[in-house]
């Protein structure tokens, strides 16, 4: 049986008068890819920012790798990884001085050439962050949150704003990330991008979760109770034809 590496329990969140979680649980499992999932204003974002304590919650229990969150948030805070929708970092620095300076404030020694090169991104070694195409920004953001060497990744969209293209050479390094034994949580609008990366899905809707499996037995549950799709006669679609006319290696954005 997989282990447990986060767990919650009963989680609530109030803003004054407003529910915005309202007593959610679940657990996540080491080295797996899940996915939360739910339109905007659900409590995604926020019980996500939560669990990386970023904001305090109402009630309930959460755990880390074994820590409690009211007990050992420091800890929990070295044991992760957390990229968010958008990123700022200093103009005047090229990528291996931003990474010395993230190095510094962990306290870690890093291999900035090697942590780029893990993210195709050796031949940017001495560009601003500002220079970099969306994907490679992207992968940018997501190189910095290794350099402590976390347990736990969290990606908030990461995929956003980006052409298809650049959409799966960032889900081929997600896979990549994971399969090195890194847990990633990720937050997503694509459905076919939770479909193709996660290993479980949890869906969340007004504060409750209302759906926790894997993404082909939701499917199949969804097939069981009689609802049916339209017949698809065609085999690729659009997006198959951009790929295929530009290329799937790695180039310029």
């Amino acid at each position: 049986m997989a282990n447990t590496i986060i767990s919650v329990k009963e989680l609530v969140k109030n803003y004054g008068d407003f529910n915005a979680v309202k007593g959610i649980s679940f657990e996540v499992y080491e080295n797996e890819i899940f996915g939360l999932l739910g339109p905007n204003g659900a409590g995604k974002s926020t019980t996500l920012e939560i669990i990386e304590t970023l904001r305090k919650k109402t009630s309930g229990a959460v755990t880390v790798a074994g820590y409690d969150l009211d007990r050992n948030p420091d800890k929990i805070k070295s044991l992760i990884g957390v990229q968010l929708q958008a990123s700022s970092y200093y103009p005047g620095l090229n990528l291996l001085q931003l990474i010395d300076l993230f190095a510094g404030l962990y306290n870690e020694e890093v291999d900035g050439m090697e942590l780029l090169r893990s993210v195709n991104l050796e031949e940017k070694a001495k560009a601003k962050f500002k220079e970099l195409s969306g994907g490679q920004k992207q992968r940018f953001s997501v190189a910095t949150t290794l350099i402590n060497k976390p347990r736990v990744v969290f990606l908030d969209e990461p995929t956003t704003g980006l052409d298809p293209q650049a959409r799966r050479n960032l889900w081929e390094l997600i896979k990549e990330i994971n399969a090195r034994g890194t847990t990633i949580i990720i937050t997503t609008h694509y459905m076919d991008e939770a479909e193709y990366l996660c290993n479980r899905i949890a869906i969340i809707d007004s504060g409750n979760i209302v759906a926790l499996d894997t993404p082909d037995n939701l499917v199949d549950h969804l097939v069981a109770s009689g609802f049916e799709r339209p017949r698809e006669v065609k085999k690729a679609n659009l997006e198959d034809v951009f790929i295929h006319l530009t290329g799937k290696s790695l180039r310029e954005q």
